[in-house]
């Protein structure tokens, strides 16, 4: 099948400038020309300053911390290429925001993760690229193209250079298992799963290790550390069962409240962190970032060109 456009435009917002021309360099492609600033009283200023019509466009903006003022630049960045006879538009969100409100688990609650992806339809978005989605099924909100990519491939980059011998990948929750069998297969690690309980949105408990760990160089994986609590707990627990080491691979590093300062007292030897976030200041030593850009970037190429974007995490 035919490339959907000849011209394909990158259009960044101000929440990962950084991210968004790493993109950009990978692809050979300079960003669109464009102003996205605020008015004095804080409303959202947007302007592109060059011509849209019929162009592949690709907006690059997750919507991270301050996620509700991110949100918003994205939607009005999306109309304002709808409103410019764009070709065909796709929301580049490397970061999910509200996903982890994606049903009603009480009475009179919203379902966050639903009306994100209305608000993204209804301003013209034709397409959605994401990272990691902390719940997989949010794809079904949605009534077009959702392009579900893993950060799996970067971080293991990573980790085998460090070279770690007789590693066991460890899940800090029951829920994550199928993430952690998709790190050990490849390196044909051990599976190991700490079993914990949720007190509150801020407070876990954990019981007991599911597997073993003694004696052996764990690789602690999730999809996010929000306020560091269920895995710095979680490495606590698996250094008391004999862990020989431990380095933490996470995707997305939201680290909100506690965090920094629970991740620099973590009995870790390293914590693994992917771009979908920006890198904040103050991060201790420990944490290192993995770039996800050219995974991206490869993504926003085949997409394009109408080929597979699956084929990227084949084995």
């Amino acid at each position: 099948m035919a490339a959907f456009s000849e011209k394909i435009t990158l259009i960044s917002g101000t929440a990962h400038r950084a991210l968004s021309e790493a993109i950009a360099e990978a692809l050979d492609i300079p960003l669109a020309n464009a102003h996205v600033g605020r008015f004095p009283d804080g409303e959202v200023d947007i302007k592109v300053l060059e011509d849209l019509r019929g162009s592949d466009c690709f907006v690059l903006q997750p919507t991270c911390p301050p996620v509700n003022d991110n949100w918003v630049e994205l939607l009005l960045l999306i109309d304002t290429l709808r409103r410019s006879s764009a070709g065909r538009i796709t929301a580049v969100m490397p970061y999910y925001g509200y996903a982890r409100k994606d049903r009603k688990d009480e009475g009179r609650v919203p379902i966050s993760a639903k009306v994100l992806a209305n608000t993204l339809i209804v301003s013209g978005a034709n397409r959605v690229v994401t990272v990691d989605m902390h719940a997989a099924q949010i794809q079904g909100f949605f009534d077009v193209p959702v392009d579900h990519l893993y950060a799996k491939p970067a971080l293991l980059g990573r980790l085998r250079q460090l070279d770690i011998e007789d590693p066991v990948i460890v899940t800090p929750d029951v829920g994550g298992i199928k993430m952690a069998r998709g790190y050990a297969k490849p390196i044909g690690a051990d599976l190991a799963i700490v079993d914990k309980r949720r007190i509150s949105g801020s407070e876990i408990a954990v019981e007991h290790v599911i597997g073993e760990v003694e004696g052996r160089n764990v690789i602690l994986v999730d999809d996010m550390i929000s306020t560091g609590g269920s895995i710095t707990e979680a490495a606590g627990i698996l250094r008391k069962n004999g862990a020989k080491s431990i380095v933490i691979a996470v995707t997305h590093p939201v680290f909100c409240g506690p965090a920094i300062e629970r991740l620099a007292n973590a009995p870790v030897d390293k914590v693994l962190v992917t771009d979908t976030i920006p890198r904040g200041e103050n991060w201790p030593d420990v944490i290192e970032t993995v770039s996800v850009a050219p995974l991206l970037a490869q993504a926003i190429n085949n997409i394009h060109h109408s080929q597979s974007v699956s084929v990227l995490f084949e084995d």
